[in-house]
């Protein structure tokens, strides 16, 4: 005869032994991992992103590729504010990275974004010359009466922060000498294939152009940083992707890229 002690000893063995079978079933299910391993996300992912993020979110999206197998990135690069205009008008994004947080803010009060947006990089300004500085350009004064000067279009955040550099240093430049450009990278392209003398991006851009022109420093006193948010849109296909991504962005595989490409850290 059994003792009952000896019987509930077994009866609890049973059990624990049946529910480590369920919690392995569960596992199994989630695709040879962990449940919800971000490795097992899988899907599209539309991201719009500033022009100045081409170079930086091009290489991002090819580490985030490799660490999810099932995952393909499509990047839509302009304007910030263009693809702002974009997103309000219903094109399908699940990614919103801007080179402003006034654009951000616009889709923010209208209820296109998922949750709060997050800073993830900075930037400032910088004179961009053709190579050798022929005109021999030492600063913001000499922009005024230098020749064509290439600046992002009114609208877009390259364009109003030169505006505000220029309007800090005290310097005018007419309007029948410059020439404006749709994104930072046609303002930058302006001056490398010699359509303006100079002009004034960022500095990534100025960075990644290489050789194709030459800097001039806008001094600190009067230079602006410029901040970078990012946010998962509220009509996102894959949200759960979407947010992945947000986060390898503002994590530590993200945030070197970024570094090496110029950008300064969020704060």
């Amino acid at each position: 005869m059994t003792h009952p002690r000896i019987r509930t000893l077994v009866l609890v063995a049973m059990v624990s032994l049946l529910l480590a079978a369920c919690g392995s079933d569960e596992t199994s299910d989630a695709g040879g991992g962990a449940a919800g391993d971000p490795a097992d996300l899988e899907g599209s992912l539309t991201v719009s992103a500033a022009a100045s993020l081409t170079e930086a979110f091009t290489e991002i999206g090819d580490e985030f590729a490799e660490a999810h197998p099932g995952a393909e990135v499509t990047f839509n690069f302009d304007s910030s504010s263009t693809l702002a205009t974009q997103i309000t008008d219903g094109a399908p994004v699940d990614v919103y990275a801007s080179a402003d947080e006034a654009n951000m803010a616009t889709l923010v009060d209208g209820g296109l974004a998922a949750a709060e947006p997050e800073v993830f990089a900075r930037n400032e300004l910088v004179i961009v010359t053709k190579p050798g500085n022929p005109e021999g350009i030492s600063g913001l004064a000499d922009l005024a009466e230098a020749g064509v000067i290439s600046l992002c279009g009114e609208e877009v955040p390259c364009g109003r922060s030169a505006g505000q550099v220029l309007d800090a240093a005290g310097v005018t430049i007419p309007e029948t000498s410059v020439t404006r450009g749709q994104n930072v990278k046609a303002t930058l392209s302006a001056v490398a294939e010699g359509d303006a003398v100079a002009g004034i991006v960022y500095v990534t851009d100025a960075e990644a152009a290489g050789d194709a022109v030459d800097t001039v420093a806008v001094p600190t006193g009067v230079n602006v940083v410029v901040s970078y948010p990012i946010a998962v849109l509220a009509d996102a296909g894959e949200a759960d992707l979407a947010a992945a991504f947000v986060s390898y962005v503002l994590g530590d595989e993200g945030q070197a890229v970024l570094e090496e490409r110029g950008f300064l850290p969020p704060g």
